[in-house]
């Protein structure tokens, strides 16, 4: 009897903060932290407004957001990380352009079109002898998860790529525009028999130039060295072309919509103040290009230490199931999506496994790096990815966002992970023999 009074005591009480979240300040008498609709509107106003000119990287209009995320930051009370460089946490990017290539194989000249190199060397010359790892990506595979699986290896590698992506081998290309500060080079050669002799000289200009994720931290009480992770994208599209006279690619749903969300819940916990586990509170960059700055985060942690990452893209619109329900990714490789419904029992919010499957949103996302490496790290959004108007759009703009959702959708994500927070619940690992 006593679980029961307890489980329907717990159920009244989510229900009650779902009711004042629209209305409730925060410091309200009940002692619950609130999130309020109107703090969730200045937040994401302020980040998709067109003075921030589409938040593309490179650009004064991400550099004023990263400002404006890491302002909020501090007034949230949270701790820098401890870089020298208060909450942006900057890394260097290149950009090598291709002077000349040439590739000898087994005796034979390749021409252009059957051999990417993607080096941040400005001379490169590689033979049997270099000690290249000799790989190969096999027919059936995902062609390009794999490429950037290969050029984040942190190994130096040949990779055979089978003759049946013929089609899109020249897209592979598209690695070598921007990447990050790497050592080490991969070498694309279309063909499946691995070499026995080999020649690959390459030379590139280097353009560096530097990317910020903006970072906050919550110490944890009795378990500092175990981390949750709460993430958003800041950066969008920038300026493109007009449509109907409006060429700014505004991006409220996608992301300014999530980082909105990293934003309320780091003023959440910190006002509830019983995380046992350490929060890092991240907003990451150039997203949009590549993932680049969750891949850098990524490399800071010793994966076995994170014990959850909660990544949060559009969040502004109705979910195909309508209001109150949220989707979340990957959601059959752990057993995170059922800690959190348990946690939210009583709420009449739901979070439903991925319906879009087939677009590999497990994957996709800015939780995509950690997760390979077996953390349990899921995205949560509501974007109707068949059918959203405004994906991508000059029209993703304030407007268009159901802000009493989306007020309750961070609610929804702060009360369902208290327990992974306080060191409550424990998600399972992903499993990672089963990532293609």
């Amino acid at each position: 009897m006593r679980n029961i009074r307890s489980n329907a005591l717990w159920a009244l009480v989510i229900a009650l903060g779902f009711s004042a979240c629209k209305s409730a300040k925060p410091g309200a008498a009940s002692g619950e932290p609130t999130i309020d609709i109107h703090e969730v509107s200045r937040i994401e106003k302020t980040l998709s407004a067109d003075d921030m000119a589409g938040r593309k990287v490179f650009s004064p209009g991400i550099d004023k957001a990263a400002a404006f995320i890491a302002a909020e930051f501090e007034k949230a009370g949270l701790q820098r990380p401890d870089n020298g460089n208060g909450y942006l946490q900057t890394f260097s990017m290149l950009k090598p352009t291709q002077v000349s290539a040439t590739a000898v194989i087994d005796g034979r000249d390749l021409p252009a079109g059957e051999f990417v190199v993607v080096t941040g060397q400005p001379t490169l010359s590689v033979t049997p002898e270099s000690g290249y790892e000799i790989v190969s990506i096999e027919k059936g595979a995902n062609i390009f998860q794999k490429a950037n699986e290969h050029i984040g290896s942190g190994k130096n590698r040949l990779v055979m790529v089978d003759t049946s992506f013929s089609k899109n081998f020249p897209r592979l290309a598209f690695f070598k525009r921007q990447m990050m500060e790497t050592a080490t080079s991969t070498i694309f050669i279309l063909g499946q028999d691995k070499p026995s002799a080999f020649r690959v000289d390459a030379t590139h200009t280097i353009e560096r130039s530097s990317l910020s994720n903006v970072v906050g931290i919550l110490p944890g009480k009795s378990r500092k060295n175990e981390y949750v992770i709460f993430s958003g994208h800041y950066d969008h599209l920038g300026i493109g072309k007009p449509l109907n006279g409006d060429s700014i690619y505004n991006g409220a749903n996608d992301d300014a919509a999530g980082t909105t969300a990293v934003i309320m819940l780091a003023n959440y916990f910190k006002q509830l103040n019983n995380n046992e586990r350490t929060i890092i509170f991240a907003a990451f960059t150039a997203e949009e290009s590549g993932g680049y700055g969750a891949t850098y985060f990524s490399r800071q942690f010793d994966p076995a230490q994170v014990m959850a990452m909660f990544n949060i893209e559009m969040i502004g619109t109705e979910s195909k199931w309508g209001t109150n329900s949220a989707y979340i990714t990957g959601y059959d490789k752990t057993n995170m999506g059922e800690i959190l419904a348990k946690n939210l029992q009583g709420s009449g919010f739901t979070f439903h496994p991925d319906p879009y499957p087939d677009q590999q949103l497990f994957y996709r996302s800015d939780n995509a790096t950690l997760a390979r490496l077996g953390v349990p790290a899921h995205t949560i959004s509501t974007s109707k990815m068949d059918s959203e108007k405004y994906y991508h759009t000059a029209d993703d703009e304030f407007e268009t966002l159901d802000m009493e959702n989306m007020t309750r959708i961070i609610r929804a994500i702060a009360i369902s992970s208290r327990t992974i927070v306080a060191g409550q619940d424990t998600p399972s690992r992903v499993n990672t023999s089963d990532l293609r």
